[in-house]
């Protein structure tokens, strides 16, 4: 015979509906679920009790922690799986909630420890979302007593709670005082350190091209065909393996293109996550606020929005595949086009005209006197 428990947790009243079943004296069988309508609970209780005193039903399988569940789940994935997902998995493992048997990953568990997360709403959602397909795999492929219904319950409250939500979407966007200033202190670097990331041109045509710098530095000179580029492992939550998608390519950003010296099979020969890293520090010494590098892909997309294209027409030069995607960019400031006849774009164009000299085409790129000997090129792979 099951019970009936009320608990007062900080959502209110839940009701934990517990079933023990005894053999000669022994609790041979002990399970529980915790239910927000006491009805809800009687129901299930008596369903389950039910369900159990079916031959075999007492047969139990393994019930293996859930750091071992995860581990399996992680060696078995045959398709990619991004190092985001793969470490947050790792860090549910060694966590508190690892150390349960599967049958006691209960949604208060769960709840539980969401809460002991050290981190923001946005994180701790990231954490459910990852771990949920392990409580949609290990049932069925393996046998193991975990309950889908419980995460989906748990991620409910949390999401009720507020102890998860989603990231706050961002619409931070340069003024063209602040670019002035960033393109002014970049100038000055290359010409004190001529071999280095060429941010100048990266920065100007992140803005016209609408491109992530991984994409930027991924473009391969044979990848142009026809005022559109081939933009390899374009970000897709769908695919994470291969996702090469050719987009347009503004007149501004071609030439850009055409103004850089082939010095590799790669039109920007440089390190993505060092093309960040230097674009916010230089932001923290020039006295920028919240401003990085991948902003200027916002900047691209409202541009083009100001301009009067079309969502199709912004699409297809930005990837996106979805309006919802792309209607955060949609926040028109003004009609017209901002950057025309911007001074930085005719630099970036006209300063990099590659003369004769091989070493010379890339000296004169960054403004540099032919006559030094450059030092060594920082970022680059």
């Amino acid at each position: 015979m099951g019970t009936i428990t009320p608990r007062t947790t900080k959502s209110g009243v839940v009701y934990t509906a517990q079933i023990r079943l005894k053999r000669s004296g022994k609790v041979v069988h002990s399970e529980s679920k915790t239910f927000e309508r006491k009805a809800i609970a009687q129901k299930w209780m008596t369903s389950r009790e039910a369900e159990l005193q079916r031959p075999g039903a007492l047969n139990a399988g393994p019930d293996p922690l859930l750091s071992a569940v995860v581990t399996k789940y992680l060696a078995e994935s045959a398709g990619p799986m991004g190092k985001t997902k793969r470490r947050v998995l790792e860090m549910v493992s060694a966590s508190k909630i690892g150390k349960l048997k599967c049958s006691d990953v209960t949604s208060i568990a769960l709840v539980e420890w969401a809460n002991t997360l050290e981190c923001g709403p946005a994180t701790r959602l990231t954490y459910m979302s990852h771990l949920s397909p392990v409580f949609k795999v290990a049932p069925a492929a393996w046998g193991y007593p975990l309950d889908k219904q419980q995460i989906e319950d748990a991620r409910l409250v949390l999401k009720k709670l507020g102890i998860t939500a989603k990231s706050k979407e961002r619409t931070r966007r340069p003024t063209l005082t602040e670019l002035d200033d960033i393109l002014k202190y970049f100038r000055a670097t290359e010409e004190r350190q001529p071999g280095g990331v060429p941010m100048v041109a990266l920065i100007v045509f992140s803005i016209f091209s609408g491109r992530r710098q991984g994409e930027t530095c991924r473009i391969l000179w044979s990848d142009l065909e026809r005022g559109r580029v081939l933009v390899r492992q374009m970000k897709d939550p769908e695919k994470k393996a291969t996702n090469n998608v050719y987009c347009d390519l503004t007149p501004e950003a071609m030439r850009i293109i055409e103004a850089q010296p082939r010095m590799d099979e790669r039109i920007f020969p440089y390190n993505a996550p060092s093309v960040s890293t230097i674009f916010s520090r230089a932001c923290k010494v020039i006295g920028i606020e919240d401003l990085t590098f991948h902003d200027l892909r916002h900047e691209a997309a409202s541009r083009l929005f100001e301009m009067g294209w079309t969502i199709p027409h912004v699409a297809a030069v930005t990837g996106h595949v979805t309006w919802e995607s792309l209607q955060r960019y949609s926040h028109v400031r003004q009609t017209g086009d901002k950057y025309a006849g911007w001074k930085w774009l005719d630099f970036v164009t006209q300063a990099a005209q590659p003369p004769k000299d091989s070493r010379a085409r890339v000296l004169q790129l960054h403004g540099a006197n032919p006559d030094r000997t450059p030092s060594p090129r920082y970022g680059r792979t």
